[in-house]
């Protein structure tokens, strides 16, 4: 394991090259793998950011992040570089992570221990008493019923300990046992 110095330095050296490409610097990480480290570089788009981290935006940013390291030489000897999204299942931890999940289903364990899921539709911003959520609670039907969809509950962000996105499956395939006959005999819906 590569001391966590080693990983201040190299996030010191590739923040400015992520800002400039109007990008945010989430982690940093240094490991060693062999005779060779390992810099692992996770990036996000900015909360007001309407795109997405596409393909081409992590290229740009990987060609920036390179050619800084390569500069300011922080890393001695051969390395390899990963320059990544966060992905679907990293924490929420910040409202701008929250910001970029609206329209998801999300989970919060709040401070008192309550666990409150249901679809992410609002994020309040420094209200009088703080920036907030709000959450849409669904309650998965049983057996092929519908859910239940309750009232929107509002959520103080620092009242929130754990948060994360739940992966919906629920849009993918067939509706009814009906359609799901007339797709499998090949025929359109």
């Amino acid at each position: 394991m590569v001391a966590p110095a080693h990983a201040e330095r190299v996030r010191h050296v590739v923040e400015p090259a992520v800002v400039a490409g109007g990008l945010v610097l989430e982690d940093v990480t240094v490991r060693r793998s062999g005779a060779r480290s390992v810099v692992e570089v996770v990036i996000d788009v900015t909360e007001d950011d309407e795109g997405e981290l596409d393909l081409e935006r992590v290229a740009e940013a990987t060609r920036a992040v390179s050619d800084a390291l390569d500069a300011a030489d922080v890393i001695v000897g051969e390395y390899t570089l990963d320059v990544m999204s966060p992905g679907v299942y990293r924490p929420l931890t910040e409202r701008r992570h929250f910001t970029r999940a609206v329209g998801r289903m999300v989970t919060l364990t709040l401070t008192d221990g309550a666990k409150l899921a249901g679809r992410l539709t609002d994020v309040e911003r420094g209200g009088p008493s703080g920036d907030a959520v709000v959450v849409v609670p669904v309650t998965p039907g049983r057996k092929g019923r519908k859910p239940t969809v309750g009232d929107p509950v509002r959520v103080l962000l620092a009242d929130v300990r754990e948060a994360h996105v739940e992966v919906d499956l629920s849009g993918i395939g067939p509706v009814d046992d009906d359609e799901a006959g007339r797709d499998a005999a090949g025929e359109e819906s």
